[in-house]
């Protein structure tokens, strides 16, 4: 447990990555940046009023491309993070592209990158580089900032987009774009500039005042955009995970809604919204309920029409503040 030593010595926020079977902490100048080969453990201490000891929100992060030994790793590092802060941290998971709002909000912004943290912009040579182009958009009171499909079908006149070709890097400003995503992206462009030494010429170009045979242009090839997962309507529901039989079953108890007098001590209780899925630890719940509830939550998503919904697991005595909003 010698990498979760540095949460003492940053009370707010602590990132690591899963590599071969343990974790690194992220660079300071990479927090915020998260590459979709990878699996991460978020941890954030937030300071309660009138209290000492520091209330711990854990998450891990689960690229689309990431390795089930990473994810494993980050999975069960979790679990173990939570043991080392004496089971006092609300545990949550969540999957790229589907990020819950209190994740994002700890970040003023979120970089998604394609590969792993090894083939990323601090490792590589400019002129080593794989063309990318990055979308920016503004989601809530941050930017979030994706590596998308190299091709010209993935640029729209919403958002913005840097197309980076190592030792050349455009930014794109759609003419419907936001001025805080046009920001955001002039300060990741100028970063980008300062980390390759003056080594990556920029510029800036607008929508209207470019036409198709633009070098920006010429350099995206003509193909089509592979078609995404079709997002499905999240029906709210109250499930319960009991051992009472002699093994752990999972039951629907109530669809529509999610009374609070459903809920019994003795049991685990998963109640799925359309912002997660919220595992509920009663109190006198079975050690095996416990230890368990995590994985069947995972599990049951697996098998329903939303996979990638985020997890929250709380005791019942975190979920008089945490669940307040999603009783009825």
């Amino acid at each position: 447990m010698l990498a979760f030593r540095s949460l003492f010595k940053h009370n707010e926020k602590c990132i690591f990555s899963a590599q071969q079977f343990k974790l690194e902490e992220v660079k300071a100048e990479d927090v915020g940046t998260f590459y979709n080969g990878d699996s991460y453990i978020v941890c954030k201490g937030s300071k309660l009023p009138n209290q000492e000891k520091l209330l711990y929100d854990v998450h891990f992060w689960i690229g689309k491309h990431s390795t089930q030994d990473e994810y494993g790793t980050a999975a069960y590092k979790t679990v173990e993070l939570d043991t080392y802060l004496d089971d006092a941290a609300i545990q949550h998971r969540e999957v790229e592209g589907y990020e819950s709002d209190r994740f994002k909000s700890y970040f003023n912004k979120l970089v998604i990158l394609k590969g792993g943290y090894q083939s990323g912009f601090r490792q590589v040579k400019p002129e080593e580089y794989r063309p990318r182009l990055l979308r920016f958009c503004k989601e809530g009171k941050i930017t979030y900032m994706r590596q998308v499909e190299f091709t010209k079908s993935a640029v729209d006149s919403g958002d913005v987009f840097i197309l980076d070709l190592g030792t050349k890097a455009y930014q794109f400003n759609g003419s419907n774009c936001s001025a805080f995503e046009k920001s955001s992206a002039a300060a990741f462009l100028q970063d980008l500039e300062s980390s390759r030494n003056g080594r990556c010429v920029t510029e800036v170009l607008e929508e209207k005042s470019i036409d198709k045979d633009h070098d920006f242009w010429k350099a995206l090839p003509d193909k089509p955009l592979k078609p995404e997962a079709e997002k499905v309507d999240v029906v709210k529901a109250l499930y319960k995970v009991s051992d009472a039989s002699g093994k752990i079953q999972t039951s629907l108890v109530c669809e529509g809604s999610a009374p609070k007098n459903s809920i019994k001590p003795d049991d685990v209780y998963m109640i799925q919204d359309k912002s997660g899925l919220f595992v509920y630890i009663g109190k006198e719940c079975s050690h095996a309920e416990k230890r368990n509830a995590f994985g069947i939550a995972h599990k049951f998503l697996q098998s329903s029409k939303n996979p990638f919904l985020p997890i929250t697991v709380v005791t019942e005595e975190q979920a008089a503040s945490f669940l307040a909003g999603i009783w009825d």
